[in-house]
């Protein structure tokens, strides 16, 4: 059976380290960011990212990353890892997409065995939304 779980998230760290690659090449920059963040809705629990970022001369136009989520997702206590896979046309979030993989194997608790994908979006007044279609064994 697939589920359908949506929600919010807020950011409670946006921490940049240096540059992942010391020299901008071509104009092109790559920085290496933890996140932590809070879910609410059909996920109610906490997550630390670990991103890999990419900023060009039109702004910000990629990213990837491993995510490891903690919570209760419908009442099922558990955790597992999402691998992020992001960006941009042109920079702007007129054009971005945000798409999430539950990484396969990574579930824990009640969570063993889910499976799927996902994506994020940002709405005009900033709020990050979430949506989930999963599985689980």
């Amino acid at each position: 059976m697939t589920f359908q779980a949506s929600g919010t998230f807020d950011i409670e760290a946006w921490d940049a380290e240096k540059p992942y690659d010391e020299n901008e090449r071509d104009g092109s920059k790559l920085t290496r960011v933890h996140v932590g963040k809070t879910f609410h809705g059909d996920l109610v629990g906490t997550s630390t990212t670990e991103l890999i970022t990419v900023e060009t001369a039109a702004g910000p136009v990629a990213y990837v990353g491993i995510e490891r989520v903690q919570g209760i997702l419908h009442g099922r206590e558990g955790g597992f890892i999402l691998q992020h896979s992001a960006g941009s046309e042109d920079g702007t979030s007129d054009t971005q997409w945000l798409r999430w993989l539950i990484v396969p194997t990574s579930g824990t608790g009640e969570l063993a065995g889910i499976r799927g994908v996902g994506q994020i979006t940002v709405t005009e007044d900033g709020t990050h939304t979430w949506g989930l279609e999963y599985t689980l064994d």
